[in-house]
């Protein structure tokens, strides 16, 4: 029977030591061990001699300190819904909405979670004892300990002692030796001492073996309440892991250990989760219960502190000791302002606003239930300088008492190159409620000139502003990554590219600017860019605007803007401003804006500064343009008086005012507008181009009335290969006007193609071929062919001239020689003109109709874009000549199909455009 067991733990042991071999990561467990202890010393050495191991993992080693492993008794605790720290809150919020856990109101309440539960999370996979310990020097021996001794000199021997259960071990050639009550160091000195005295020549090398384990009992709210085998160098917290650690009830800082059923000392957790001391981490005996009560008070800290968190009360405790618990304050908090949400005694939550800078607010008792918020401090600064527009570098500086040519000292080292340097603006808050005034001045002078007027004194929180003299000079690659990045919606780009889109200003255009409508619809910023009609672009485009309009609202303070102010437009970086002067206006003040439009560089709304004039508005829109009139302006002005509204329009002598007539430079008051005339007779430069059969094509400025036949005349007339017939005459206004034209067109064959459903005979309707057909009549591209008589105009005929305008074409063809038959025809192609074929020769050259050819309406499209019609059938018709160059048409039956009226112009356009595209193809 003995031989038997001894095979099994041998067979067992060696199973178990090959997969151990095989899969470094696993350990001898301690039933293990002991198994191992119970073969014979020659078996123990033979296995480890066949398997290739360390019999001193088993027997343990010669070092004053156990190498023993520890095996993995403690699994990360799952996730669900039972153990889920959230899901306990949730449940007891359930249960009762008035408690401590009910964190209902606000987000960042619902976020926090309780501190220092996470440290002992886990799940136990195994009762064995934890040997992972080293030994210290004041451990106390006990029955069960391995001591372990070694003696050379002139004898070596080895001996593994345990220590009795009357606490002797016994020491060959020395007898028992008592070491009850001793600790690990004075067992050493006590051995060492005797085996120096009585064995004369030999030394000695005393270390622990095997430690003792002993059973522990964990009750309370742990996680694995139950008993446990633990190391008898084991404490509190290891206790605590191998048990899992505290379930959701548990309190962390009342552990208790019990001993003989009296209380010998309890640890507080946070003692080692917040200062790292683990003095109350007493070590624990067999027969020990570890009982974790339940939780006590709970307070929450949100807001400006270093480790927001729920966090576990003791009595006395105030609301400094909660900040000291929350790691302290943050860089960016407002003490002064603290508040504590609490539970009055009806049951109702009240407000409690705390000085955390005052001992008074720090020493405020904290009670259970708490909700303890420290707020943010402000974002603002109290008496920076902002500076931005075109300078180099634009951003916040220390105010201090200073002009602004100390804030900008030199011109070419400060202000872009594309600075405008007589319209600079102040921007001064005048009282607490954020109002403020504009003060306006010129950079150049006031850097410059340092003694003059316009070196204006700055005051705290000023906001200087440098504008861009020309708007479109500069890239706003940049600005327009930073509105993509913050629109993510934004679709209409490909790729990274943003070459080829302005977001910013398309985003800027949308914005409802009421204030700018009110005086002209010249700067009315409702316009958008691009392609109009596509509603995706409509709605991105007006994604952009709310958000450039958030932007804008914040540029003093956004840092981002402030560094990319210097590529805004004038209107853009004047958006909040004007838009902080409308909301402040009042009956008694009106709003402190004025508008001017015509002949000016930057037309639009300007804030109204202090005792500007009208050289003043002049100067903040840019100065005139070209051709603006000077002997007069116009000043329209609102009047409000005796409860009454009206306008008064009053003219400005423009010349006097420019040159400093301060009678006529009148002082502008709110909801001025000045209107710049444009010099009668003025226009701005004007050019046709003539291409083909003339002597001299090219480019030719004309003046206005100027008509065709004096531009032909100044090309030096025609070529001999001209053939004016066929002449090609394009304008931008016709242009215009045909896609006009086309998409009201569309949208009716649209609403046809949705309405009628059956046809007059009853068929109902292709909706494919309808969509297609609606598909190429939205594609079509309209040409602006303007239809012109070079005959007429050639013989004298006056009413044959046209007067010319701006970027028309004219394209004059070499002589034509061939007809073409195009539309529902056999076979649509193009036939060498023979004279004196007619319109019935051509089509039975191409075949003639096809079946659903409508030979009612066959007409002829002539070289020189007109349209004629014949007026009887075409296979009786011998009047019908046909010119070269002429174009046959042989439309759709709109009738085989269906009844819609509009399909018949549809077909007749697209034919006309083909035929338009094919004659301009040269130009």
């Amino acid at each position: 029977m003995l031989n038997k067991t001894k095979k099994t733990l041998i067979a067992g042991l060696s199973a178990f030591i090959i997969l151990t071999t095989q899969v470094n990561a696993v350990t001898p467990t301690p039933q293990m061990i002991e198994q191992f202890k119970q073969l014979p010393k020659s078996e123990q050495e033979r296995v480890a001699r066949q398997y290739g191991i360390d019999p001193s993992m088993f027997s343990g080693s010669s070092n004053s300190s156990v190498n023993v492993t520890n095996p993995n008794v403690v699994n990360p605790r799952e996730n669900d819904n039972d153990n889920d720290q959230d899901s306990f809150e949730n449940k007891n919020k359930n249960k009762n909405k008035n408690n401590e856990f009910d964190f209902k109101e606000g987000s960042d309440k619902n976020e926090l979670k309780r501190f220092g539960y996470e440290m002992f999370e886990g799940e136990p996979t195994t009762f064995a004892p934890v040997t992972d310990v080293p030994i210290p020097s004041d451990y106390m021996v006990g029955p069960g300990d391995v001591i372990k001794v070694q003696l050379y000199g002139k004898e070596s021997n080895e001996y593994s002692l345990t220590i009795n259960r009357d606490g002797t071990i016994q020491i060959p050639d020395l007898g028992p030796v008592s070491v009850v009550g001793l600790t690990f160091s004075d067992l050493r000195q006590e051995l060492t001492k005797r085996i120096e005295q009585q064995m004369i020549g030999i030394e000695s090398n005393i270390s622990m073996g095997e430690l003792r384990s002993i059973r522990i009992f964990i009750a309370g709210d742990a996680y694995k309440p139950g008993s446990y085998t633990v190391s008898s160098l084991s404490t509190i917290t290891q206790a605590l892991f191998v048990a899992g650690g505290i379930n959701e009830i548990g309190s962390l800082r009342n552990v208790q250990v019990k001993r003989k059923g009296k209380l010998i000392g309890a640890f507080d957790l946070y003692d080692l989760l917040l200062r790292g001391d683990a003095s109350g981490d007493i070590n624990l005996r067999s027969g020990d219960v570890v009982f974790i009560p339940s939780i006590g008070g709970l307070v929450s800290v949100a807001g400006e502190v270093r480790r927001p968190a729920i966090y576990e009360l003791k009595k006395n405790e105030t609301i400094a000791d909660v900040i000291n618990m929350a790691a302290g304050l943050n860089q960016g908090a407002y003490p002064k302002n603290s508040s504590i949400e609490r539970y009055n005694n009806n049951g109702l939550k009240t407000i409690i606003n705390v000085d955390l800078t005052t001992p008074k607010g720090n020493n405020t008792l904290a009670k259970a239930g708490d909700f303890v918020r420290v707020k943010s401090a402000s974002n603002q600064f109290e008496d920076a300088i902002t500076v931005l527009g075109a300078v180099v570098r634009p951003g916040k500086y220390q105010w201090k008492q200073q002009r602004i040519s100390d804030l900008l000292p030199s011109i070419l080292g400060d202000l872009l190159l594309s600075a405008d340097l007589n319209y600079g603006l102040i921007v001064r808050e005048i009282n607490q409620h954020g109002d403020i005034e504009t003060l306006q001045f010129s950079p150049g002078e006031a850097i410059t000139s340092p003694n003059s007027i316009q070196n204006l004194v700055l005051q705290p929180r000023d906001k200087v502003m440098i504008f861009n003299f020309n708007d479109d000079t500069q890239n706003r690659f940049e600005l327009n990554l930073l509105v993509k990045k913050r629109v993510s919606k934004v679709e209409s780009l490909k790729g990274d590219s943003l070459l080829d889109a302005d977001l910013f200003k398309a985003g800027f255009e949308t914005l409802d600017n009421t204030v700018t409508n009110k005086y002209t619809n010249e700067i009315a910023g409702v316009a958008l860019t691009g392609d109009a009609s596509k509603e995706d672009q409509i709605a991105e485009q007006n994604l952009v605007g709310t958000e450039v309009a958030k932007m804008l609202s914040n540029l003093f303070e956004d840092r981002d803007l402030i560094n990319l102010s210097s590529v805004m437009s004038r209107k853009e970086l004047l958006f909040p401003v004007v838009t902080k002067l409308t909301q402040q206006g009042n009956a008694q003040q009106g709003i402190k804006i004025v508008a001017i439009a015509g002949k000016i560089r930057h037309p639009g709304v300007y804030p109204l500064t202090t005792n500007a004039k009208v050289t003043d508005l002049l100067k903040a829109a840019g100065g005139l343009l070209e051709g603006a009139f000077t002997e007069r302006a116009e000043l329209t002005r609102t009047i409000t008086a005796a409860a009454m509204y009206d306008i008064s329009h009053k003219n400005i002598n423009l010349h006097a005012v420019i040159n400093g007539d301060q009678q006529e430079d009148l002082e502008l008051q709110s909801r001025d507008m000045v209107t710049i005339l444009t010099t009668p007779e003025w226009q701005e430069r004007k050019v046709i181009e003539i291409k083909g059969e003339v002597k001299f094509p090219g480019n030719y400025n004309i003046r206005r009335g100027e008509t065709l036949s004096d531009v032909i005349a100044r090309a030096g007339g025609y070529t001999e290969y001209a053939y004016p017939s066929a002449a090609v005459f394009v304008r931008e206004s016709v242009r215009m006007q045909e896609e006009l034209e086309i998409k009201k067109l569309a949208d009716q064959l649209r609403r046809d193609i949705a309405t009628r459903g059956v046809s007059k005979d009853g068929l109902a309707v292709d909706y494919s071929e309808a969509q297609m057909m609606l598909t190429d009549l939205t594609n079509i591209k309209a040409v602006g062919r303007l239809v012109i008589d070079l005959n007429a105009l050639k013989l004298g005929i006056k009413e044959a001239d046209l007067q010319l305008e701006n970027n028309d074409v004219l394209y004059v063809p070499t002589i034509k020689q061939t007809v073409a038959v195009m539309g529902e025809v056999q076979h649509p192609s193009t036939h060498r003109f023979k004279e004196g074929l007619t319109l019935d020769d051509y089509l039975v050259m191409s075949g003639g109709p096809r079946e659903r050819g409508d030979e009612d309406r066959v007409y002829v499209i002539k070289a020189d874009g007109s349209v004629m019609m014949p007026t009887q059938s075409i296979w009786f018709n011998t009047d019908s000549q046909i010119s070269a160059g002429d174009t046959v048409i042989v439309p759709l039956d709109t009738e085989y199909k269906d009844n819609l009226t509009l399909w018949s112009q549809v077909t007749q356009i697209i034919y006309n455009t083909a035929v338009a595209f094919a004659a301009v193809s040269g130009i």
